[in-house]
Protein backbone atom coordinates (compact mmCIF):
# COMPACT_ATOMS: atom_id res chain seq x y z
CA UNK A 1 0.00 0.00 0.00
CA UNK A 2 1.30 3.66 -0.80
CA UNK A 3 2.23 6.27 1.60
CA UNK A 4 -1.19 8.14 0.16
CA UNK A 5 -3.37 4.97 1.03
CA UNK A 6 -2.28 4.61 4.44
CA UNK A 7 -3.11 8.42 5.39
CA UNK A 8 -6.78 7.84 4.08
CA UNK A 9 -6.82 4.59 6.26
CA UNK A 10 -5.63 6.36 9.13
CA UNK A 11 -7.17 9.70 8.71
CA UNK A 12 -10.61 7.38 8.38
CA UNK A 13 -10.14 5.85 11.48
CA UNK A 14 -9.60 8.79 13.26
CA UNK A 15 -12.91 10.56 12.18
CA UNK A 16 -14.52 6.68 12.51
CA UNK A 17 -15.63 7.36 8.94
CA UNK A 18 -15.64 3.37 7.93
CA UNK A 19 -18.28 3.22 5.15
CA UNK A 20 -16.09 4.46 2.01
CA UNK A 21 -12.89 1.97 3.91
CA UNK A 22 -15.47 -1.18 4.16
CA UNK A 23 -16.46 -0.49 0.14
CA UNK A 24 -12.97 -0.04 -1.10
CA UNK A 25 -11.36 -3.38 0.52
CA UNK A 26 -14.20 -5.13 0.74
CA UNK A 27 -12.98 -9.04 0.53
CA UNK A 28 -16.09 -9.31 -1.72
CA UNK A 29 -17.16 -7.29 -4.67
CA UNK A 30 -19.77 -4.60 -4.26
CA UNK A 31 -22.20 -3.29 -7.11
CA UNK A 32 -24.81 -0.40 -7.02
CA UNK A 33 -27.09 -1.40 -9.97
CA UNK A 34 -30.56 0.66 -11.56
CA UNK A 35 -32.51 -1.40 -14.20
CA UNK A 36 -29.70 -3.87 -13.89
CA UNK A 37 -27.13 -0.98 -14.79
CA UNK A 38 -24.31 -1.14 -12.89
CA UNK A 39 -23.63 2.47 -11.29
CA UNK A 40 -21.02 1.93 -9.03
CA UNK A 41 -18.68 -1.22 -7.86
CA UNK A 42 -15.70 -1.64 -5.73
CA UNK A 43 -12.20 -2.65 -6.65
CA UNK A 44 -12.55 -6.22 -5.88
CA UNK A 45 -15.59 -6.35 -7.78
CA UNK A 46 -13.50 -4.92 -10.83
CA UNK A 47 -10.95 -7.43 -10.13
CA UNK A 48 -13.04 -10.46 -9.62
CA UNK A 49 -14.43 -10.06 -12.96
CA UNK A 50 -11.11 -8.50 -14.88
CA UNK A 51 -12.33 -5.16 -15.37
CA UNK A 52 -9.65 -2.17 -15.15
CA UNK A 53 -11.08 0.64 -12.64
CA UNK A 54 -14.50 2.60 -14.10
CA UNK A 55 -13.98 0.12 -17.21
CA UNK A 56 -17.66 -1.19 -15.45
CA UNK A 57 -19.41 1.84 -14.76
CA UNK A 58 -23.14 2.23 -16.77
CA UNK A 59 -22.39 -0.78 -17.95
CA UNK A 60 -25.67 -3.50 -18.64
CA UNK A 61 -25.03 -6.62 -16.19
CA UNK A 62 -25.23 -8.26 -19.22
CA UNK A 63 -21.53 -8.17 -20.24
CA UNK A 64 -20.92 -10.58 -17.16
CA UNK A 65 -23.02 -13.09 -18.09
CA UNK A 66 -22.06 -16.37 -20.21
CA UNK A 67 -24.92 -15.71 -22.95
CA UNK A 68 -27.80 -12.66 -23.17
CA UNK A 69 -30.32 -15.67 -22.70
CA UNK A 70 -28.93 -16.51 -19.20
CA UNK A 71 -28.98 -12.88 -18.78
CA UNK A 72 -32.78 -12.30 -19.71
CA UNK A 73 -33.61 -15.65 -18.17
CA UNK A 74 -32.70 -14.41 -14.73
CA UNK A 75 -34.53 -11.35 -14.75
CA UNK A 76 -37.14 -12.24 -12.50
CA UNK A 77 -35.34 -14.52 -10.30
CA UNK A 78 -35.71 -13.67 -6.57
CA UNK A 79 -37.92 -10.41 -7.62
CA UNK A 80 -40.26 -12.26 -5.00
CA UNK A 81 -37.72 -12.67 -2.56
CA UNK A 82 -36.82 -9.05 -2.18
CA UNK A 83 -40.33 -8.22 -2.40
CA UNK A 84 -41.33 -9.93 0.35
CA UNK A 85 -38.16 -10.02 2.89
CA UNK A 86 -35.79 -7.77 0.85
CA UNK A 87 -32.60 -10.83 0.90
CA UNK A 88 -31.56 -12.95 -1.92
CA UNK A 89 -29.10 -15.24 -2.29
CA UNK A 90 -27.67 -17.85 -4.93
CA UNK A 91 -25.04 -19.61 -6.56
CA UNK A 92 -24.37 -18.95 -10.23
CA UNK A 93 -21.65 -19.19 -13.10
CA UNK A 94 -20.47 -15.81 -14.19
CA UNK A 95 -18.09 -14.49 -16.74
CA UNK A 96 -14.89 -12.84 -16.52
CA UNK A 97 -13.92 -10.18 -19.16
CA UNK A 98 -11.31 -12.66 -21.04
CA UNK A 99 -14.39 -15.07 -21.32
CA UNK A 100 -13.30 -17.60 -18.60
CA UNK A 101 -16.42 -18.62 -16.44
CA UNK A 102 -16.93 -19.43 -12.36
CA UNK A 103 -18.99 -19.87 -9.53
CA UNK A 104 -19.53 -16.98 -7.52
CA UNK A 105 -22.57 -16.68 -4.48
CA UNK A 106 -24.74 -13.60 -5.03
CA UNK A 107 -26.24 -11.98 -2.38
CA UNK A 108 -28.84 -8.98 -2.93
CA UNK A 109 -30.43 -6.37 -1.41
CA UNK A 110 -32.79 -3.91 -3.00
CA UNK A 111 -33.05 -0.13 -2.13
CA UNK A 112 -36.87 -0.10 -3.83
CA UNK A 113 -38.64 -3.46 -2.96
CA UNK A 114 -42.44 -2.15 -2.71
CA UNK A 115 -42.69 -0.76 -5.92
CA UNK A 116 -39.46 -2.36 -8.58
CA UNK A 117 -36.96 -4.81 -6.55
CA UNK A 118 -34.37 -4.32 -9.53
CA UNK A 119 -35.09 -0.63 -9.96
CA UNK A 120 -32.11 0.03 -7.41
CA UNK A 121 -29.82 -2.53 -5.73
CA UNK A 122 -26.83 -3.29 -4.21
CA UNK A 123 -25.45 -6.52 -4.52
CA UNK A 124 -22.25 -8.73 -3.18
CA UNK A 125 -20.30 -11.26 -5.35
CA UNK A 126 -18.20 -13.69 -3.72
CA UNK A 127 -15.50 -15.75 -6.12
CA UNK A 128 -15.77 -19.59 -5.30
CA UNK A 129 -13.44 -20.33 -7.87
CA UNK A 130 -10.90 -21.85 -5.26
CA UNK A 131 -13.31 -24.65 -3.86
CA UNK A 132 -15.36 -25.16 -6.99
CA UNK A 133 -13.70 -24.76 -10.27
CA UNK A 134 -15.84 -24.35 -13.75
CA UNK A 135 -16.59 -27.72 -15.41
CA UNK A 136 -17.84 -27.04 -18.79
CA UNK A 137 -21.31 -28.47 -19.35
CA UNK A 138 -22.99 -29.21 -22.93
CA UNK A 139 -26.18 -27.76 -23.67
CA UNK A 140 -28.16 -30.61 -23.02
CA UNK A 141 -26.08 -31.57 -20.07
CA UNK A 142 -26.77 -28.29 -18.48
CA UNK A 143 -30.90 -28.65 -19.70
CA UNK A 144 -30.60 -32.10 -17.97
CA UNK A 145 -29.11 -30.80 -14.18
CA UNK A 146 -31.15 -27.84 -14.45
CA UNK A 147 -34.55 -30.06 -14.78
CA UNK A 148 -32.59 -32.41 -11.90
CA UNK A 149 -32.88 -29.27 -9.72
CA UNK A 150 -36.57 -28.71 -10.10
CA UNK A 151 -37.11 -32.33 -8.90
CA UNK A 152 -37.92 -34.05 -11.97
CA UNK A 153 -37.77 -37.84 -12.77
CA UNK A 154 -36.10 -38.76 -15.65
CA UNK A 155 -39.48 -39.39 -17.27
CA UNK A 156 -40.72 -36.07 -17.06
CA UNK A 157 -36.98 -34.46 -18.12
CA UNK A 158 -37.91 -37.11 -21.28
CA UNK A 159 -41.33 -35.21 -21.67
CA UNK A 160 -39.80 -31.91 -21.32
CA UNK A 161 -37.05 -32.08 -23.60
CA UNK A 162 -38.57 -34.27 -25.94
CA UNK A 163 -36.16 -37.23 -25.72
CA UNK A 164 -36.42 -40.75 -24.76
CA UNK A 165 -35.93 -41.42 -20.96
CA UNK A 166 -32.58 -43.36 -21.62
CA UNK A 167 -30.97 -40.72 -23.12
CA UNK A 168 -31.80 -38.88 -19.85
CA UNK A 169 -30.08 -41.97 -18.18
CA UNK A 170 -27.20 -41.33 -20.25
CA UNK A 171 -27.01 -37.81 -20.27
CA UNK A 172 -27.09 -38.43 -15.93
CA UNK A 173 -24.66 -41.17 -15.72
CA UNK A 174 -22.01 -38.62 -17.59
CA UNK A 175 -22.88 -36.27 -15.51
CA UNK A 176 -22.52 -38.20 -12.09
CA UNK A 177 -18.60 -39.51 -13.63
CA UNK A 178 -17.80 -35.86 -14.23
CA UNK A 179 -18.53 -34.80 -10.82
CA UNK A 180 -17.40 -38.27 -9.18
CA UNK A 181 -20.72 -39.20 -7.41
CA UNK A 182 -22.98 -42.25 -7.56
CA UNK A 183 -26.83 -40.37 -7.07
CA UNK A 184 -28.58 -36.93 -8.17
CA UNK A 185 -28.25 -35.62 -4.54
CA UNK A 186 -25.23 -35.58 -4.43
CA UNK A 187 -24.79 -34.61 -8.01
CA UNK A 188 -26.50 -31.71 -7.02
CA UNK A 189 -24.29 -31.13 -3.76
CA UNK A 190 -21.31 -31.43 -5.92
CA UNK A 191 -22.22 -28.52 -8.06
CA UNK A 192 -23.06 -26.09 -5.73
CA UNK A 193 -22.70 -27.29 -2.36
CA UNK A 194 -26.53 -25.51 -1.57
CA UNK A 195 -30.08 -26.37 -2.06
CA UNK A 196 -31.01 -27.16 -5.33
CA UNK A 197 -33.74 -24.44 -5.33
CA UNK A 198 -30.33 -21.91 -4.95
CA UNK A 199 -28.51 -23.04 -7.78
CA UNK A 200 -28.62 -21.18 -11.00
CA UNK A 201 -28.04 -24.20 -13.41
CA UNK A 202 -26.10 -22.93 -16.66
Amino acid sequence: MNKLGKIRIDAAYAAKDFAALAYEFSPVGLVITEARVIRGCNPEFERMFGYAPGELTDALFEVLYPSKDEFVKIRDRGVEDLRATNTYWDERVMMRKDGTLFWCRTRGHSLTPENDPLGRAVWSFADLSGHRPYQPLTPREREVVNLLAEGMTSKEIARELEISPRTVEVHRAKLQKKFAVTNTNALLQAMSGVPPERIVAR
